[in-house]
């Protein structure tokens, strides 16, 4: 039996003695990057430097991230898909060795004093080759130097074993994927790494960032700054060496439905099962949010949305195994104990996690509630209908898709709630009406889209760095006018705003914001010189600059240096010159969540 902690300390170990630098575990809502709202992988606090900047560890660096994903939502109650992951990365920025990330690849897989899997239990997958560059023969070759078979060595198409923007253009280069077979029968002939029937587990997957597509559909060309981006899933992972039918069999999950079945009416079975699954994991995942460095909280859009979301399917699961909602500070506090050696952000936020936790809670089963009522209504009407129809009208037991929608919309009736008291009622749900309303209301209310590069890169154009560092002038204007206990709690920048959260106990006045607007111009007509300097974190705080130092940074950071005016460890892109910023316009100042406030701004 292998658990999540001994997976990372290996991990840890395994790539200190290698070489390696240990980076900082970064927060999960990421910085500046409009593309998701949540960081969805290992790689995604890295991509500045994996698009050339000088990275202040070093070029061999790795680290255990904590990630969200939102896609497979619905899957969550299955036996493998969670939203909140923890994510082991390692990466080469600037090189690419290939040979070397393999064989590196090959000896933690294999080596009794790490993983200690038989090679024979081993399979691979390669790139195969096509008109935009040539099958990996490298991969192909390590692997077979190894000790990997040639029958367990796999070639796969770009859409399998190739890693590229959403757009086709940029970027991109094959990867190989490593997978342990389980030791089940080939579910057919055609069963090979990749087939879904169980025999093979995907556990890690090295990308190698070797090439760049200038125009879509052309012949690929070396980079000429690659790099190597490896990714395993710690909860996947452990599944597979414990030989566990689900990842909510092993480690911290079995704890959490342990507990939540001691507490439930409604015992953990095959026909509640997949409730359990879903509160272990949407209550792990509301945790980090709420515990996250960035002070997320519910509410209709961006990141709180998802939180809400969370927070609301975890009420709806919890009274169909009937388990008291009071019991949900009793999974707080285990998921935080559990982690409290790795995320000690966590324990400091224990308190507010809980109360923000309960808030919602509260709210929401008054909210239900109301959607009972509501939902009688809705059948009432339908039974009127009935009574009152015309000879020879035929009226149905369904409910509308209009109706369904408004009953998740203004009481937060999810509709998976909906079609079950429906189906006990004789009644069905127009699916097809309520997709189409939920769609259009996608359209009034999108925020940030959730995946629109596959690995998260964003946008780094000039006019981020730009608006980036409008921010940082912003925040040091705003704590000049009410006390370095102001912070940022959020910000989004797309290339044409942004958008900045803080902490502020009261509505700025129009002269306030007037104020504030006159401070970062003033700095803009200075034309001061944005420098960046790399100390270690002590250095760092003697200097001055404000940001984050209680993270696994490494030795070094980036201190950028606004002039006189901001000393802030950070990881860029940034103007070289506030006179690059032209002008400053605040377009709205208004309330993000209780005690936050939310700065939209331009520059023009």
């Amino acid at each position: 039996m292998i658990t999540d902690k001994q997976l990372k300390k290996l991990w840890r170990d395994f790539f200190t003695k290698h070489g390696f630098t240990q980076i900082s575990n970064s927060s999960v809502i990421p910085e500046n990057d409009p593309t998701v709202l949540f960081t969805t992988a290992g790689m995604h606090p890295l991509v500045p430097y994996l698009l050339g900047e000088k990275h202040p560890a070093g070029n061999k660096l790795f680290d255990v991230q904590r990630c969200i994903r939102t896609g497979d939502i619905d899957d969550v109650g299955d036996y493998n898909h969670n939203t909140f992951f923890e994510m082991l990365g390692n990466w080469f920025l600037g090189s690419c060795p290939k040979d070397e990330m393999i064989k590196l690849s090959y000896e933690f897989l294999t080596s009794k004093e790490y993983l200690g899997i038989p090679t024979e239990k081993l399979s691979v997958t390669v790139f195969e080759g096509d008109e935009t560059a040539p099958r990996d023969e490298v991969a192909t070759n390590t692997w077979k130097e190894c000790g990997i078979a040639e029958d367990h060595i796999y070639y796969n198409p770009k859409k399998d074993n190739w890693w590229g923007l959403g757009s086709g253009v940029g970027p991109c280069g094959p990867d190989t994927e490593m997978f342990y077979d389980s030791g089940k029968e080939k579910c057919s002939e055609n069963c090979r790494p990749g087939c879904n029937c169980g025999k093979y587990n995907e556990i890690w997957n090295d990308v190698f960032m070797q090439y760049r597509v200038d125009n879509a559909g052309e012949k690929a060309k070396l980079l000429e700054n690659p790099n190597i981006d490896t990714g395993m899933g710690v909860e996947r992972t452990i599944c597979v060496l414990n030989g566990a039918k689900s990842s909510y069999d092993v480690g911290v999950f079995k704890l959490a439905i342990d507990l939540m079945n001691e507490k439930a009416e409604i015992k953990n079975s095959d026909e509640t099962v997949r409730s359990y699954r879903i509160l272990a994991d949407h209550l792990r995942s509301s945790i980090f949010i709420l515990g996250d460095e960035k002070g997320i909280k519910p509410s209709n859009i961006g990141q709180g949305y998802i939180l809400r979301r969370f927070i609301r399917r975890s009420v709806n699961h919890a009274r169909k195994i009937a388990l008291n909602t009071k019991y949900f500070s009793d999974v707080v506090d285990l998921y935080i104990d559990y982690y409290s050696d790795e995320y000690d952000i966590l324990v400091k936020n224990r308190d507010l996690i809980k109360k923000e936790l309960n808030i919602e809670v509260e709210k929401f089963t008054k909210a239900i509630d109301l959607g009972y009522k509501e939902f009688e209504k809705v059948i009432a009407g339908i039974e009127r209908h009935k009574q009152f129809a015309k000879e020879g009208e035929i009226v149905e037991n369904i409910i509308s898709g209009k109706a369904a929608f408004r009953l998740f919309d203004t009481f937060g009736f999810p509709m998976e709630l909906t079609e079950e008291i429906a189906k006990e009622r004789g009644y069905e749900v127009d699916k097809a009406g309520y997709e189409e309303a939920f769609k259009a209301h996608q359209e009034k209310s999108r925020t940030a889209s959730a995946g629109a590069f596959k690995g998260g890169l964003a946008d780094s154009s000039y006019e981020n760095a730009k608006l980036h560092t409008a921010t940082h002038i912003m925040l040091a204007g705003l704590k000049k006018m009410f006390g370095n206990q102001v912070e940022q709690r959020g910000s989004n920048i797309t290339p044409e705003r942004l958008r900045f959260d803080f902490n502020l106990d009261h509505k700025m006045t129009p002269e306030e914001i007037k104020e504030l607007e006159n401070f970062v111009n003033g700095v803009i007509e200075r034309k001061i010189d944005v420098t960046c300097e790399e100390l270690s974190l002590e250095e760092a705080k003697a200097s001055g600059a404000h940001g984050i130092f209680d993270s696994k940074y490494g030795e070094k950071v980036k201190i950028y240096t606004i002039g006189d005016v901001d000393k802030q460890i950070c990881g860029g892109p940034h103007a070289k010159n506030t006179g690059d910023l032209h002008h400053f316009k605040i377009q709205k100042e208004e309330s993000s969540s209780s005690g936050i406030r939310r700065i939209k701004a331009i520059l023009d």
